[in-house]
C-alpha cells in the first residue's frame, strides 16, 4: 500500500528592492530600521569590480577610507587584495560592519563630511560603494570638494550612471569599469 505524503512547500517572498524600501521608508528610515542586518546583495559584483580596478589602475592601498561602508563589503574585498589600513564610515550600519570586519565604523553622515568634520585627515584612496548616488545634487559639490582635500584618488562604485563628479569639485574622471551594470569610476 502506497500512502501519499503531503509535502508542504513554503515559498519565501522575494525581498523588496532596496530602492523600493528607500521610497517607502526614506534612506535614513530604511537604515535606521534595518542597518544592523544590512548586507549589500551585490557584494560579489563589488568584489569583482574592485579586483579588476586593482589590476587595471595604479591604486595606493596605504590608507583607505571605506565611505558608506555598509556591512564591510568593500573593506573585506580590499583586505583580500592585501590592504590592511582601512577606516570605515557609515552613520547607519556600524553593528553590521563590526560583526563582519571586527572594526568599528565612525558614524559621520555625508552632511558631516561636507561640513569638514574629517578635513584634518589624509587618505591614499577613498572607496564609496552604493551610496554617493543618493546624495542630494545640491549637496554633492561640497561633499566632493571636501573629499578631494583628504585624498588623491577615489573610486565610486555605483549601480547608476550617477553621480558624475566635475573637475571644479576637485575630481578628474580617469576611467570606468563595469560588471553586471555595476560601475567602478576612478577619479584623481
Amino acid at each position: 500500500m502506497n500512502k501519499k505524503r503531503k509535502v508542504q512547500v513554503t515559498i519565501k517572498p522575494e525581498p523588496k528592492a532596496i530602492r523600493n524600501e528607500y521610497e517607502q521608508h526614506s534612506v535614513k528610515g530604511f537604515y535606521e530600521k534595518l542597518g544592523d542586518e544590512y548586507r549589500n546583495p551585490h557584494e560579489s559584483v563589488i568584489r569583482q569590480v574592485l579586483e579588476l580596478a586593482s589590476a587595471k589602475w595604479s591604486l595606493d592601498f596605504n590608507k583607505v577610507l571605506d565611505l558608506a561602508c555598509g556591512s564591510g563589503e568593500v573593506t573585506l574585498a580590499l583586505k583580500s587584495l592585501g590592504c590592511s589600513n582601512i577606516d570605515g564610515i557609515d552613520p547607519y550600519t556600524g553593528n553590521a560592519y563590526f560583526n563582519r570586519t571586527g572594526q568599528v565604523a565612525e558614524t559621520y553622515t555625508f552632511e558631516d563630511i561636507a561640513a569638514g568634520i574629517i578635513s584634518d585627515r589624509s587618505y591614499s584612496l577613498i572607496v564609496c560603494s552604493f551610496a554617493m548616488h543618493l546624495v542630494n545634487s545640491s549637496r554633492l559639490p561640497l561633499l566632493a570638494y571636501q573629499l578631494s582635500l583628504i585624498a588623491e584618488s577615489m573610486i565610486i562604485v555605483t549601480p547608476h550612471k550617477r553621480p558624475a563628479l566635475k573637475p571644479e569639485w576637485g575630481w578628474m574622471f580617469l576611467d570606468e569599469i563595469a560588471v553586471d551594470r555595476v560601475r567602478a569610476r576612478f577619479y584623481n
